[in-house]
């Protein structure tokens, strides 16, 4: 039986709470909330709280929403309130909520797998212009995101999502969030195991569940069979990676652990291999340990990649073989590193059926309704019903024929989606930002986009593969401490002494080829405004400076920090 507040663990004995009462660790009896985000949970389930959005909510407007509603259930309905317009960076850490608050909502559509059908498309885009002004943004975990949604407006949303298979359920919140599949799964030449059944198992057994609606922080999950690890397996809380078992044939190897943020850790691997039908039944136990073993007394602690720091792999493993399995896992081989540096799956490649897939990229996983209508219809007039987010920020068009692929680019191109992207194109990516952010300390998409534009017209001659992302605050949702050049967003001074956007640099972060983080240069701060100079002063000295055949990350690492500034 599931640990909880009426049944608890029966396997482990329970201790006598410490000064601060344990961790709020579940499992060793330390039920009583020790913050307000647990109490709010423990007063209500989060999932409960759309019959309230549907009968009340939606009917009496936004100032009828209870706060603890508002700011904390709502996210297991992918709903978050969004920043006021107007309100600078600065005030960012100094308002109270409801001072941020404006009365309009980011509502986050999930799309497990990053799987999308050219009807599911097309109602998306339909719904941005009707009731999101137009917005719709990809992002780096496969969602699409609108903004100035209004609560009179998400009944009939959620209305029209459903009857076409998508939801918001559990987009946010402390949930099993959007599980993360290769883009690619089930039609690429090189898979080494096709993930998708367990995507959707693993969907059907636990998205909306009650015994996994309270868990101490948000899960991240991501399972991809292909040998290009597309999913960023590293910083997921649970991945599956395809291997290729000498014994057993194709399966899984299991990570746990992995996460951003402002206290970065990558996944480490727990030497197991997984068949594909039983990583339904490995995905709940770790789930449930974190569930049950999961800190709870401070957030900032309370993401599964603490337990796992504190316990070690060994003591993991053994613990979800033991007390959630009842079974062993079989020991299993670490995957290969990928032979591409680019794991986007832009451009045109060949499906193992003879068709074609072709990915393309927008800017920084900027769209709008009116375009995702048209490549819609674009991929249908081409042949296509099928399409993938990816995480990465891109899209991609399945099943082309040949004949059709050339006609297919031209119409892309034509909207200003890239399939044969610069680097700077392809490798920059963005999170949402102070616009409509209320954690966000500075601008980051449009300020990524003409950065993208700046540097095309100034090295248009660099062609190797680099990456640009770009964080309005310290949280890293745009994933700055892997990225070859990672933008943290924060206040800083100009040449004239006053209060600037601006942001911290990271350097020569990765994942997949010798996944670490990205280096610190001490006091290498700039301002929005100098970011084309200093980026491509950068890129400059790097092509002066790099050995044959070196990457931009394995140069920073041993480059000075002369010519890092």
């Amino acid at each position: 039986m599931a640990a909880s507040p009426e049944n608890p663990a029966p396997t482990t004995p329970r201790r006598k709470p410490g000064r601060h009462r344990g961790e709020g660790q579940w499992a060793v009896g330390h039920f009583t909330p020790l913050n307000g985000n647990e109490q709010v949970k423990k007063d209500d389930d989060g999932l409960n709280v759309r019959t309230r959005i549907e009968t009340i909510y939606s009917k009496r407007g936004f100032d009828s929403i209870d706060p603890s509603d508002l700011r904390g259930r709502m996210r297991w309905w992918g709903l978050y309130t969004q920043r006021r317009q107007g309100i600078d960076g600065g005030k960012t850490a100094i308002l109270e909520p409801e001072e941020l608050d404006d009365e309009f909502f980011m509502l986050r559509v999930r799309i497990d797998g990053g799987r999308l059908t050219t009807e599911q498309l097309r109602v998306i885009g339909e719904i941005s212009q009707e009731f999101a002004r137009g917005t719709a943004d990809l992002t780096d975990r496969q969602n699409i995101q609108y903004h100035w949604i209004r609560i009179e407006d998400v009944p009939e949303i959620w209305e029209r999502l459903e009857a076409v298979g998508l939801s918001t359920t559990e987009a946010c919140g402390d949930t099993p969030r959007t599980i993360l599949g290769s883009p690619v799964a089930g039609i690429a030449a090189d898979e080494i195991i096709d993930g998708s059944p367990a995507v959707d198992e693993i969907h059907r057994r636990f998205i909306g569940n009650p015994a996994f609606s309270n868990l101490p922080r948000k899960f991240k999950t991501a399972i991809s069979g292909s040998p290009q690890l597309d999913v960023a397996h590293e910083i997921n809380d649970i991945a599956f990676v395809g291997v290729d078992h000498p014994e057993h044939g194709p399966g899984f190897d299991l990570w746990v652990g992995g996460g951003l943020s402002t206290n970065p850790k990558l996944g480490v691997r727990l030497g197991a291999w997984v068949p594909l039908d039983e990583v339904p039944d490995v995905f709940e136990g770790v789930i449930s340990i974190f569930r049950d073993y999961g800190y709870r007394r401070l957030r900032n602690r309370a993401r599964l990649k603490f337990l796992v720091a504190d316990w070690g792999p060994e003591k993991f493993r053994q613990v979800l073989q033991d007390e959630y399995l009842k079974r062993d896992l079989l020991d299993g081989p670490a995957p290969e590193l990928p032979k591409d540096v680019w794991r986007d799956h832009l451009g045109v490649h060949r499906q193992n059926d003879g068709r074609f897939y072709i990915g393309f990229a927008p800017r920084v996983g900027r769209v709008d309704g009116a375009t995702l209508s048209k490549i819609a219809e674009l991929a249908e007039t081409h042949g296509s019903g099928r399409l993938r987010t990816t995480t990465e920020q891109k899209l991609i068009v399945l099943d082309v024929e040949e004949d059709r692929v050339e006609s297919l680019v031209a119409g892309l191109e034509s909207l200003g989606l890239k399939v044969n992207a610069s680097p700077f194109r392809r490798g920059t990516m963005a999170c949402t930002g102070i616009e409509f952010c209320k954690l966000a300390i500075v601008e980051t998409k449009a300020r990524g986009a003409s950065l993208i534009d700046e540097l095309e017209r100034r090295i248009p001659e660099f062609d190797e593969p680099i990456t640009i992302n770009i964080n309005g605050c310290p949280n890293s949702c745009a994933r700055i401490q892997v990225a070859d050049i990672g933008l943290k967003g924060q206040l800083v001074l100009d040449d004239e002494g006053n209060q600037v956007e601006g942001f911290q640099v990271h350097l020569g972060g990765a994942l997949g080829l010798e996944a670490g983080f990205g280096r610190k240069v001490r006091g290498l701060k700039v301002t929005s405004a100098e970011l084309p100079d200093y980026v491509e002063r950068v890129l400059k000295r790097f092509q002066a400076e790099r050995a044959e055949g070196e990457r931009f990350a394995t140069w920073t690492a041993r480059a000075s920090e002369e010519a890092l500034s």
